[in-house]
């Protein structure tokens, strides 16, 4: 069999194959990688999801951008053993969904991402005795997944970077109570501060023998199976229609993997791509012209505080366009065609708040702000387009995250899941840095 490779966004020559590019987390030109053709799943194949589990589908999704690299009853193995817990779909009125991706051990949907990129490392590193060390930098939700995807593996030692004041106390102490081989750094600044800083660590050629990876959504193992629960969703609500689907927004794996869910085959009528007040997206959709908005704007749903999402160099190379590590457009994608397949909306936290209050009193069922801003892009969708196709909004961590807004938009204390009910007793483990990138190096050389 011959292996699927992958190329760069930035446009090297060099071609790797998955192992390279999951190991690597960044291309060396320090752009993205992705898959120089996406494989197509038929209809009928598609079809018949609608009786496989979770896991089962998994592996038809992912399989084939690993080929013959892990035996088939490994990969089996391993995705039976991360996909481990439920994926509900709630109906909430007529077709329309929530899809709660939040049962993880973290309660995020960062989980479904961090825990299959988790296996698939230690894999590879296991049967090459090597080691390395996960560099990734998060707005909220992706440090836990990764931390704890990867907690007590000997040969991987995890540096989260997280914006000290954006994150809420539970997103803090998922990511900082844990200790042993991960590190948990709080930088002065923000989302896009840490996330530059990483992308700057990868490219300083004075720490190539650190053996760096990302955890982040750059690094397409963590994207890849982000495409699994839009197939997942699909065989649950559709009879063979075409869906719709609603996806919160912030540094654009998501919408990505949906993407490339679509590409494969995926009957999907239209996504919307809901963000928060950073905007720079809904923008360029309406416009055609990219601006990055630097600092972010700090919203409530804190997760999608990103104003440079790294994964939009992805999507306008599935586009046929070129966006540089910087957001500098190189090549105009088919603006046309991106129209087509996405609906781009910017939801402000009085409309987010005003979401949650509605949903939960008419129809009881419970939102967090980033859930609320894709169900509120959903509803936006519906009422300009008037297309009632079945349809789903994700919602992307448990509303226990953010129990001070729930309680200040309903009154309402949210349930505390089993998985994060111990964490106010727990130990912090914390290393301050400045936003400089003097200060990651220097730690980073610390741990040779």
């Amino acid at each position: 069999m011959t292996n699927l490779m992958f190329y760069s966004t930035n446009g090297s020559p060099e071609r790797v194959d998955f192992r390279q590019a999951l190991l690597s987390g960044q291309a060396p030109d320090m752009g993205l990688y992705m898959p120089e053709h996406i494989p197509r799943i038929s209809p009928e194949d598609i079809s018949r999801f609608s009786k496989m589990r979770y896991p089962e589908i998994a592996y038809r999704v992912v399989g084939p951008y690993i080929g013959d690299l892990i035996p088939k009853k490994d990969l089996i193995s391993m995705l039976e053993d991360a996909y481990n817990f439920d994926v509900p779909i709630e109906r909430v009125f007529d077709r329309a969904h929530v899809m709660r991706l939040d049962r993880g051990p973290t309660c995020s949907f960062k989980d479904f991402a961090a825990r299959l990129m988790g296996r698939l490392v230690q894999y590879f590193l296991e049967r090459e005795g090597r080691s390395i060390i996960i560099l990734t930098a998060t707005s909220g939700d992706t440090g836990s997944a990764v931390a704890h995807a990867f907690y007590g593996l000997s040969n991987v030692r995890v540096v989260v970077l997280y914006p000290r004041e954006e994150v809420t106390e539970r997103q803090r102490k998922q990511m900082t109570t844990l200790g042993g081989n991960v590190h948990a750094l709080a930088v002065d600044g923000k989302f896009d501060d840490c996330q530059a800083l990483v992308k700057r660590a990868f490219a300083d050629p004075e720490l190539g023998d650190l053996n760096l990876s990302s955890a982040n959504s750059i690094n397409v193992g963590r994207l890849l199976p982000q495409a699994v629960y839009y197939f997942y969703a699909y065989s649950r609500i559709s009879e063979g229609e075409e869906i719709v689907v609603s996806v919160p927004s912030g540094n654009f794996g998501n919408l990505m993997g949906g993407l490339i869910a679509m590409r494969m085959g995926l009957p999907v009528r239209r996504f919307v791509v809901a963000t928060n007040e950073n905007d720079e997206f809904p923008v360029f959709m309406r416009t055609g012209t990219y601006r990055p908005i630097r600092p972010s704007r700090n919203c409530i749903s804190n997760a999608m505080n990103v104003g440079h999402p790294s994964n939009l160099a992805r999507v306008f190379a599935l586009y046929g366009g070129w966006m540089d590590e910087k957001g500098d457009v190189r090549k105009q994608p088919d603006l046309d065609a991106m129209r087509r397949d996405m609906f781009a909306v910017s939801v402000s936290d009085d409309e987010t708040r005003k979401t949650i209050k509605e949903v939960y009193e008419r129809h009881r069922v419970l939102l967090e702000p980033h859930g609320a801003v894709g169900w509120a892009g959903l509803m936006r969708y519906m009422e300009e387009i008037e297309s009632w196709e079945p349809s789903v909004s994700l919602e992307t961590a448990d509303p226990a995250k953010f129990p001070e807004e729930i309680v200040r938009v309903l009154g309402v204390v949210p349930p505390l899941p089993r998985a994060m009910a111990e964490l106010d007793s727990l130990e912090e483990h914390i290393e301050q840095i400045s936003g400089s990138y003097e200060s990651l190096k220097s730690y980073l050389r610390g741990l040779r």
